[in-house]
């Protein structure tokens, strides 16, 4: 079965099932079949407000351009959101460092998020191909620089394996990580893996072994825990900055606002799917990947107080793999774009 389709079929049942068994498995396909999206410019779907390219497959992706023109930019950047995101969603450079370095930005919302359509058959792979799509659309030329945030990292990575001649480096901050890649240790994965409330355990584990009931699961109202804390944003932050964030952005609504955003065409193609994708079985194993050609960065920023990614397993996979730069922030969380001057330290380091 492909897993990336929510496609599902009744089993064959012998003739002592009887018809009532036969109309039982009916009704559990349908129960667990999530609900068709509403795409942007349907009839009954939102508007399409936002500046759109139409990519190879015919799908449209909605991007948003900030720093220099990119007509004159020395340097072109396809920035990838995280989980919740949006095209809105940036390194927040000053535009001082911005015009200095010559840096021209591109924000897109990924396949099913915002006003761009969703993808059935979204994979790792096909989050790379939309990078390139994008960046041919537009003109970025043969090479361009990736930056991804938290679990749009997934494209960085797929970026980095499956279209590596069109990539002219590569920033990732605070970059998911997914319990099951092979490279490792089963007693490290564990114990992280643990750590976690016991609906966030629930809900990887049917998104890795079972993504095609992800949507039924994730709105099951009546089971004892809350089936992930991530999609609730009461996930325990150990960091002060990311808890007061995190405060400040639900009193003010913005959380709320993000969401309706990031879930407009249903939030089956958005956030469940994003889980599917990054939690289920890759084709490859990041810590087996080769070095890029000469010439091209990979700088990786974490947190040592990130309460949605363990720190340890950030480690390791830094730590597998010697052409990564890893620059590891004391006394700071996930939500790294609010730490104060990052983003123009992410630009110079790439750029400078």
């Amino acid at each position: 079965m492909d897993r990336s389709r929510y496609y599902y079929s009744a089993a064959p049942v012998g003739t002592g099932m009887g018809p009532l068994a036969g109309q039982l498995g009916e009704w559990l396909c349908r129960a667990v079949q999530p609900p068709a999206p509403t795409p942007c410019g349907s009839p009954g779907g939102p508007p399409v407000t936002a500046r759109r390219v139409r990519l190879r497959d015919g799908r449209h992706l909605a991007y948003e351009e900030s720093g220099v023109p990119r007509e004159s930019a020395q340097f072109k950047v396809v920035f990838s959101h995280g989980f919740t995101g949006s095209r809105l969603d940036s390194l927040r450079a000053s535009p001082e460092v911005a015009e200095e370095l010559g840096v021209y930005m591109v924000g897109f919302d990924r396949a099913g998020y915002g006003e761009s359509d969703p993808n059935p058959a979204r994979s790792v792979e096909s989050a790379a191909l939309d990078m390139a799509d994008l960046a041919d659309a537009l003109g970025l030329g043969d090479k361009f620089y990736v930056v991804g945030f938290s679990l749009g990292c997934h494209a960085v990575w797929g970026a980095l394996r499956y279209i590596p001649e069109r990539i002219a480096g590569a920033a990732m901050l605070a970059p998911v990580v997914n319990y099951w890649w092979p490279g490792f240790p089963a007693e490290l994965a564990a114990r992280e893996y643990g750590r976690q409330q016991r609906g966030d355990q629930w809900a990887l584990r049917v998104a890795h072994h079972a993504p095609g009931v992800l949507h039924w699961w994730m709105e099951q109202s009546w089971l004892p825990l809350p089936t992930s804390t991530v999609v609730a944003n009461t996930t325990y932050l150990p960091n002060k900055r990311d808890a007061e964030i995190r405060r400040t952005l639900t009193a003010d609504g913005t959380l709320r606002n993000k969401r309706e955003m990031a879930t407009q065409q249903g939030i089956q193609e958005s956030y469940y799917r994003d889980m599917a994708v990054m939690f289920g079985k890759w084709e490859f194993d990041p810590m087996a990947l080769p070095e890029p050609t000469k010439g091209c960065p990979v700088h990786l920023w974490q947190g040592d107080e990130d309460g949605l990614v363990p720190v340890a397993l950030q480690r390791h996979v830094a730590g597998s793999l010697g052409w990564v730069n890893y620059h590891e922030l004391p006394g700071t969380g996930h939500f790294l774009s609010a730490v104060p001057g990052l983003g123009d330290t992410v630009l110079r380091t790439l750029f400078g």
